[in-house]
């Protein structure tokens, strides 16, 4: 049979028009063991000048759902008005559809097949992701000529304007590729690019230009199985690197534990036990209920643009019903239905009988009950009449029909947001939840989920994925949060420090953390019958609208691919919307 698959080789070359260093030399210094007194360098420049480095051998949660309920109101009011007026190429991976019933070959290919997880040879075809990484529309050679020149470290510093963290890491890499590797009898030899070359870059600029340089350098290392020499190029990242700094020390910080661990898992060092790290995992996510993701959803654009655009996409399809069942299978706090409920409680024309919401999940049901109690509370305050109930499975792969309640006069509708992510490792659990619900028949599938390919054999090609995908997320936390704000630490620590390291550390089945594209999940759905509907016009009303909210929401862009919605931070990809039927 034709399978799904993830291809990585369909990258533009690098383009024209690249930067140019000023010329540079420095003196080289001899010394019999030029590590000896590192710690004592002051800066990155010590390391190159000193050696070769390839010469070594190898506040309360309640009070702030709270707070969110009354900001939902003020967000539902101006959304409605939006309603009840309008009521109206990325990068390619190769896919062919399925053509037959095989589901077990099919889901192998989502997730990578773990037995054929190998280290590839470093080759620069791994670094030209980094050139065009992440864009949401193509660019033609001459456009992305004219970026790179207005890119310029002159024109950027008489401008004032501060590079992203996209561009650091674009910068940093595309000089990582032409100035820091020679092939000399079967030696890397690193050439320092910088020293005063980047003078129209600040200090703190420079310096995350040099740290990303250092750990490309342990990336490509550790992939070679260089582990002598990548422990002293990831000690000088932690070094330098800071949990409090730039975005791009933060994130470097926790690329270089990522490698740390994965030299450990490969010299037999690690003595953790995947399965409680998972466990600790799930239990950190709390399904969204604590303070910290509460005011993540406050404070960032993309969670309420997937709402809305989803919760106006259900309202679009349960329109005529007096009875609609909702059935969430990651409601986390619920908060996204506060929007529905405000909806269909002013709703004039055919008025609903009853709103009844079904929760699904296999962890943290004490959870589940502390959001339908807001929920409850909330539908009270508009008089809406409203039923919620908790289906709770030990296994995700026993969900069938049965497990859920559904009246013969409700209309269904099915909401999965960064839930069938989690399924990818677990091949039986994925088919038979989408047995079960296509058994349901429900009127309309919405389904969000991260945009990116977190799942490529490719150590190389998946680190560079999740560097560009990660960075975007410390980006925006930058310019959304202070540095010290408790809950950016929370969730950069956490969250983002677990999901960094599962991708880069771990292979095969301790590898849970596998996200793959929109276009991987088109072919994947067709297996069972689905077919996508175009985002109506009130869809994306709604999404502009939530940006338009956004002090940054300048800096996000929202995407069409196809007939799904795709929003990113500065042209990287973060999240997608779909909406689904059955044939």
């Amino acid at each position: 049979m034709a399978n799904v698959s993830i291809s990585n080789d369909n990258f533009s070359d690098f383009q024209g028009g690249h930067f140019h260093l000023k010329a540079y030399e420095r003196n080289e210094l001899v010394v019999e063991d030029p590590w000896f007194e590192l710690e004592d360098c002051a800066d990155i420049d010590s390391v190159y000048s000193m050696c070769d480095l390839n010469n070594e051998e190898n506040t309360s949660n309640e009070q702030v759902t709270t707070n969110l309920l009354e900001d939902q109101k003020q967000s539902i009011s101006n959304w409605m008005q939006g309603y009840f007026s309008t009521n109206t190429d990325q990068i390619k991976s190769s896919i062919e559809a399925p053509k037959n019933d095989d589901f077990q070959p099919q889901v192998l290919q989502l997730i990578g097949n773990s037995s054929n997880e190998k280290s590839n040879p470093f080759s620069l075809a791994s670094f030209e992701l980094l050139n065009n990484y992440g864009r949401l529309i193509k660019k033609s050679r001459e456009e992305n000529s004219s970026i790179y020149n207005a890119l310029s470290y002159e024109a950027r510093a008489c401008n004032n304007n501060k590079l992203s963290t996209e561009e650091i890491l674009l910068v940093a890499g595309e000089r990582y590729i032409r100035y820091s590797t020679q092939r000399l009898d079967g030696l890397s030899m690193f050439i320092y690019p910088y020293g005063s070359a980047l003078s129209g870059l600040s200090i703190e600029e420079t310096r995350d230009m040099e740290l990303v340089h250092l750990l490309l350098a342990a990336a490509e290392e550790v992939n070679n199985q260089q582990f002598h020499l990548a422990r002293k190029l990831i000690s000088r990242c932690v070094w330098v690197a800071s949990e409090s700094g730039s975005p791009v020390q933060r994130l470097s910080f926790y690329f270089a534990k990522a490698l740390e661990e994965r030299i450990d898992r490969s010299t037999g060092k690690y003595t953790c036990t995947d399965e409680d790290r998972h466990l600790k995992y799930i239990k950190t996510m709390a399904l969204g209920t604590n303070s910290a993701f509460l005011t993540c959803h406050q404070l960032l654009p993309f969670s309420q643009v997937m709402q809305f655009a989803g919760v106006q996409t259900i309202l679009d399809n349960v329109r005529s019903a007096k009875k609609i069942h909702l059935i969430d299978f990651n409601i986390r706090s619920g908060i996204q239905w506060t929007v529905l409920m405000q909806a269909l409680a002013e709703k004039s024309e055919c008025p609903i009988e009853l709103l009844k919401i079904t929760a699904v999940g296999s962890t943290e049901k004490e959870k589940f009950e502390v959001t339908g109690n807001t929920l409850h509370s909330f539908a009270t305050s508009l008089g809406l009449s409203f039923s919620f109930d908790i289906v709770f499975l030990s296994d995700m792969k026993d969900f069938k029909k049965e497990s859920v309640n559904i009246e013969a006069d409700e209309t269904v509708a099915v909401y999965c947001n960064t839930v069938l992510r989690t399924m990818i490792p677990k091949p039986d659990c994925l088919e038979n939840l989408m047995k079960g619900v296509r058994s349901i028949g429900p009127t309309v599938i919405v389904i969000g989920e991260v945009e990116a390919n977190h799942n490529s054999p490719s150590f190389l090609n998946r680190f560079i994925e999740t560097l560009f995908f990660y960075g975007a997320f410390f980006d925006c936390f930058e310019d959304c949060m202070d540095r010290d704000s408790p809950c950016r630490r929370t969730i950069e620590g956490l969250y983002f420090g677990e999901g960094i390291r599962n991708i880069v550390a771990a292979e095969g089945k301790e590898r849970f953390t596998r996200n793959v594209k929109l276009e991987v999940w088109r072919a994947f759905f067709a297996r069972f019958g689905m077919v996508e509907e175009e985002l109506s016009e009130s869809a994306w009303y709604q999404a502009n609208l939530i940006l338009k909210q956004f002090a940054q929401g300048s800096c996000c862009n929202i995407h069409k691919d196809g007939k799904g919605l795709i929003i990113g931070w500065k042209g990287t990809p973060i999240h997608s919307l779909s909406i689904w039927k059955f044939l």
